[in-house]
């Protein structure tokens, strides 16, 4: 079995936060005047230029080694189905070799990021619900 360069805790960190950032809609009112009780908050779910979630992705993405982020390029790979975990070493070699320098937005760009993460991580035999998020 290979080792894992990121923490569980730090994949699973990001696991919530995607999840948070794939709820988010598109802006469907261009000038909003009413107050957030009136429209019953849905403003709140709506994808904005200056989303804290994705600059929070951003930045935690960018605050990872090198190989924490080619980790989250392989499992992300492996939670998709593009290979086993017997090719873990080339799948994570080549997908942060494509996408080195823009792995946030490669991670963001993934509608079921969260989903093949917990999957990719599962195959490690690591589970998110035995770690208590809020700690990181």
């Amino acid at each position: 079995m290979p080792n894992l360069s990121i923490s569980s805790e730090k994949v699973c960190f990001l696991i919530v936060k995607a999840r948070e950032f794939d709820v988010q809609d598109v802006d469907t009112e261009l000038e909003g005047g009413s107050n957030p009780t009136d429209d019953r908050e849905i403003e709140v779910l709506e994808d904005e230029p200056d989303n804290p979630v994705a600059q929070e992705i951003r930045v935690f993405v960018a605050e990872l080694g090198e190989e924490e982020k080619a980790d989250l390029i392989g499992l992300l790979r492996l939670g998709r189905g593009d290979g086993t975990i017997e090719e873990w070493a080339a799948m994570r070699s080549e997908g942060h070799h494509e996408h080195a320098g823009r792995v946030a937005a490669y991670l963001m760009g993934e509608p079921l990021l969260s989903d093949y993460l917990e999957e990719g991580l599962s195959q490690f035999g690591i589970s998110c619900a035995e770690f208590e998020i809020g700690r990181l």
